[in-house]
């Protein structure tokens, strides 16, 4: 009888089969919303784009190079649009759930026919996908101003995903843990962003002492942003095996622990 009653969010996934219409329904939705805010977070992106390109074009002379064979700003272009497409995710994901969470509009998807592990894969996979959609955009703009290298585009799209994966689900978590807009603030001012523009966004480990060296290599964003960048250039600063390897592990744990959490309703409601 009392199983009966259980809120949706305590029913078990189900192996043998995945409700694929309200799935793709739940995860069409998202698609719109994002749709719906595209030019502000489209917009977003594209401005402080341009104005770490300008900033960085202004501040450098066009003969240094990062890494040999390509020019300063031809290095930096992959990590700001990286950065925006990572970033992107992040806002989306947590976006989302926060905003369904605090209007009281997350209790009435709690009873759609979807496990906790469906609505995780919806809310995390369409936040991603928004943010490659802002990435692009982002980077063919980038583009069309600074000529930019090409040599692989396998890392570019693996590691594209990869980062998009994992920022969406740090933003499901964010959604999940914080109540008010204030704290979701929080962790993207003082986690989100200082990880991404000290993961070698705008420079290569090399100009650091060693010190510095190794803390940034501790930084998993470091992997994603290198990874990402060696499509470009060719050459990257770690291992990008291991930075992928470890990135899909981190996406599976934070993965493992988002559904967990959803399932046991932790924080779910406002």
């Amino acid at each position: 009888m009392s199983s009966r009653l259980e809120p949706a969010w305590r029913t078990p996934p189900s192996w043998g089969r995945v409700a694929w219409y309200p799935l793709w329904s739940l995860y069409r939705r998202e698609l719109m919303r994002y749709r719906r805010n595209a030019p502000e977070s489209v917009g977003g992106a594209l401005i402080y784009s341009l104005m770490f390109l300008a900033v960085f074009t202004l501040a450098w002379p066009s003969t240094i190079e990062l890494q040999p064979g390509v020019s300063a700003i031809g290095f930096l272009v992959p990590g700001i649009a990286a950065f925006a497409l990572f970033h992107g995710a992040f806002e989306n994901a947590a976006f989302s759930l926060l905003y369904d969470k605090l209007e009281g509009m997350l209790g009435d998807l709690l009873m759609a026919p979807l496990t906790p592990l469906e609505t995780v894969v919806a809310y995390v996979t369409a936040a991603a996908t928004g943010a490659l959609i802002t990435g692009s955009i982002a980077l063919g703009v980038l583009v069309l101003l600074v000529p930019v290298p090409l040599a692989s585009l396998f890392p570019i799209v693996g590691f594209a995903v990869l980062g998009s994966l994992l920022f969406a689900l740090l933003g499901f978590l964010t959604g999940m843990w914080a109540d008010k807009w204030d704290r979701y603030a929080v962790i993207d001012t003082f986690i989100v962003m200082p990880l991404g523009l000290l993961s070698g966004t705008f420079f290569t480990p090399a100009l650091l002492p060693e010190t510095g060296q190794i803390l940034m290599h501790t930084n998993p964003i470091f992997y994603l942003i290198d990874g990402f960048r060696s499509g470009f250039t060719g050459a990257a600063e770690a291992s990008p095996l291991f930075g992928f390897l470890l990135c899909s592990t981190l996406v599976f744990g934070l993965g493992l622990l988002a559904w967990r959490l959803f399932a046991r309703g932790w924080r779910i409601q406002s």
